[in-house]
């Protein structure tokens, strides 16, 4: 099988108290609350995931919030920055809007052809804001507060910090499918193959050989998810990456996606998740995230499951 990954799918990350994070996701970057679960591996904690008006892939930040999770450490083989894109020309909206809510931030930089600037949310996690020409097929969320001509049009890109970046690169290339698009001091850029401009298409590689380990905890991704557009062709890339001797896990039902993961040679877990069947599969598209939704499998423990769940207030 010839890999093109298209794109990104979600990234996942760590936090520790819901509202916060809830009310960070929502009022200050303006994304909506596509769904609140739980972690399926552990239903005493949710899973929220938040996006554009449908939680189209690409468009997908998800969080497990554990309270009173440790802080994690950035550092080597881990995913240290989550990028989205806002509109060109946006930057200087976007620094009244974080000033106005006392948020710190960078003043914008420029990184090739875009504009940039750094934040962190609640727990400390690395956002970056990247002002970019490139076309995003997405739905932008306008019920956040955040005007539609400003508002977040996806994931961009995803930062790598590596002791190592040539074992990576070959991963990326030769195993996935990149290609390297541009290369500095120390940053390399790759980007998917086939997927044009669109959102998620961007990995940047950073080179830090004396860096420490990375620690994943609050305040640090757990994992990126590329998109594989349906189950045989996730089936099949699974098949050919363990052709090619890496270690791979059994196709798991995530109930809006399916999902296979693996480590790339740094140690970043990666993940290859389906486009379907997506988010309205259990509720309207109108509702996304009003309620809490459960797989099949942990209906019967319903009451017990949302007893032990700390309250999160209904938003739009």
């Amino acid at each position: 099988m010839d890999v093109r990954p298209a794109g990104i799918h979600h990234v996942t990350a760590i936090a520790t108290d819901p509202a916060a994070n809830a009310d960070f996701y929502r009022n200050v970057l303006g994304m909506r609350l596509v769904k609140r679960t739980v972690n399926f591996d552990d239903p005493t904690t949710y899973h929220l995931y938040y996006g554009d008006r449908a939680g189209n892939p690409g468009t997908v930040m998800t969080f497990f919030p554990w309270p009173g999770a440790p802080r994690g450490r950035l550092g080597a083989g881990q995913a240290t920055v989550t990028t989205f894109s806002v509109p060109e020309g946006s930057l200087g909206w976007w620094a009244d809007h974080l000033r106005a809510l006392d948020i710190d931030f960078t003043r914008p930089v420029e990184r090739g052809a875009e504009d940039v600037l750094s934040l962190r949310d609640p727990d400390g996690l690395v956002i970056e804001l990247a002002a970019s020409p490139d076309h995003h097929d997405t739905d932008p969320w306008d019920g956040g507060g955040i005007p539609a001509d400003r508002a977040v049009r996806g994931i961009r890109a995803v930062t790598l910090t590596e002791n190592r970046v040539e074992d990576t690169a070959a991963m990326l290339i030769d195993q996935l499918g990149f290609r390297l698009e541009d290369e500095s001091a120390d940053r390399t850029r790759f980007r998917t193959a086939a997927a044009g401009d669109g959102v998620g298409t961007i990995v940047d590689v950073l080179a830090r050989p004396a860096a420490e380990r990375g620690h994943v905890a609050a305040g640090t991704v757990h994992h990126v998810a590329y998109r594989a557009p349906d189950g045989p062709v996730q089936a099949s890339w699974r098949e050919d990456l363990i052709a090619q001797g890496v270690g791979v896990t059994e196709i798991r039902d995530r109930n809006y996606f399916t999902s296979i993961y693996f480590r790339e040679p740094g140690g970043v877990l990666l993940e290859i998740a389906t486009d379907g069947p997506g988010f309205d599969y259990d509720e309207p598209l109108l509702e996304l995230g009003r309620s809490l939704r459960l797989p099949p499998w942990l209906e019967p423990d319903r009451e017990a499951i949302a007893a032990a769940l700390p309250p999160l207030e209904t938003g739009r």
